[in-house]
């Protein structure tokens, strides 16, 4: 109905905002437009911005991600880190967001059949960093992390063994 205002993914909302925070923007390669779309568009549900035949943006929780087309051939390389058991993709990239919009996430991950590298799980366990985190990587094999801190102002907490 005219007048009525379009709902909001919580991708579209985008986490609380310190005033003193700045959102970040990010620029990734990827080897096809209308498979990065249907992706970050579809499967992750992040409102697209601008756009035009060689990128787009996206609203990745209140930070701008662009996606650029670099050629068919391209495909994200992989290096690996061990974290708290797990080999973790050293080049990657995501969003820290609430616990019920991880699960949503990873419920909405799962339905849409996206092959986790490492599963949602929760890491640092008794730990002031601890912390939900899953996995996965975009069709042009770009890799993504989720996370959800079970405090987030420990975020940047050094107290631990890690």
């Amino acid at each position: 109905m005219a007048g009525e205002s379009e709902a909001k993914t919580p991708a579209a909302e985008g986490p609380p905002q310190d005033p003193n925070l700045r959102p970040f923007h990010l620029a990734i390669p990827v080897h096809d437009l209308a498979e990065a779309k249907k992706f970050y568009g579809s499967v992750l549900c992040l409102p697209e911005g601008r756009s035009s035949t060689k990128w787009q943006d996206y609203n990745l929780f209140g930070n701008q991600l662009v996606v650029h087309w670099v050629g068919e051939t391209y495909r994200g390389q992989d290096f690996f880190n061990p974290v708290d058991g797990d080999e973790v993709p050293v080049a990657h990239f995501g969003a820290c967001l609430t616990a019920a919009e991880f699960d949503e996430l990873a419920a909405r991950l799962q339905a849409a059949q996206v092959k986790f590298i490492i599963e949602p799980h929760a890491r640092f366990v008794g730990q002031p960093g601890e912390q939900k985190t899953m996995f996965f990587k975009d069709p042009s094999n770009n890799n993504l992390e989720f996370k959800a801190m079970k405090n987030p102002s420990y975020l940047f907490e050094k107290a631990g063994t890690y």
